[in-house]
């Protein structure tokens, strides 16, 4: 008897192999560009060069921006197209204020719901993370990070605390990627990562909430005086 392909495919062990699309390999790229500078704040992108350097047509361009667009990243200016948000201290600040807010919490409650295996999986990341800054890659280091803190929130259990934190995260990631630009800064946000996780391993609720709130003051003083 012959076997239905969607039947073979449901009982496969791990269905379909995902491949990235090529709407989220533009974004990846935008993205990491923005991140490193290499499209600097208040720039407007311009489509054609853009596209050229990617390879990529017009219509697929215009949606990845549209998309960076809603993640903070870029402002769509009638007239001008795209171009990369510049924030102003002020903003910069009340956003990482916020974060310290949102990361406390989600400490308190990971420490107290967040299962063993998820705390290794924290754990895995934050190894992982160290080799990068072992071999000084920032970009591959940089990208750890941010997905230790998502990590941290997703622990949490709270849908709400997980959303806004993602938005904020999305529109703070060029500054603070700019933010490590010295050896005694980076090496001051991963001692607090350090720190972090031994907190988590230790499920002790107060002294992860002070290491997350501390470390978004610190991160203040980081990235200041690169606005």
């Amino acid at each position: 008897m012959e076997l239905d392909l969607q039947d073979a495919l449901a009982d496969s062990p791990g269905g379909p192999i995902a491949r990235p699309s090529l709407h989220d390999q533009i974004v990846s790229r935008i993205r990491d560009m923005v991140i490193e500078g290499v499209l600097s704040a208040g720039a407007r992108i311009h489509e054609g060069q853009l596209g050229a350097q990617l390879g990529v047509s017009r219509t697929p361009l215009r949606e990845a921006l549209k998309y960076l667009a809603s993640e903070g990243l870029l402002d769509l200016v009638p007239g001008r197209g795209a171009v990369v948000k510049r924030f102003s201290a002020k903003e910069v600040q009340d956003m990482l204020a916020v974060l310290g807010l949102l990361e406390a919490e989600a400490g308190r409650l990971a420490c107290a719901d967040a299962s063993d295996s998820g705390i290794r999986e924290v754990r895995g990341l934050h190894d992982r993370m160290l080799q990068h800054y072992e071999r000084r890659e920032r970009l591959e280091y940089f990208k750890l990070n941010q997905a230790i803190h998502s990590a941290i929130l997703r622990l949490s259990g709270n849908a709400a605390l997980v959303t806004v934190h993602g938005i904020l995260q999305s529109r703070l990631k060029r500054i603070r990627f700019i933010g490590n630009g010295s050896e005694e800064k980076w090496a001051a946000a991963v001692a607090d990562h350090e720190e972090m996780i031994a907190a988590l391993e230790a499920r002790d609720p107060e002294r992860l909430a002070a290491i997350l709130s501390r470390h978004m003051a610190e991160s203040w003083n980081r990235v200041r005086d690169a606005i």
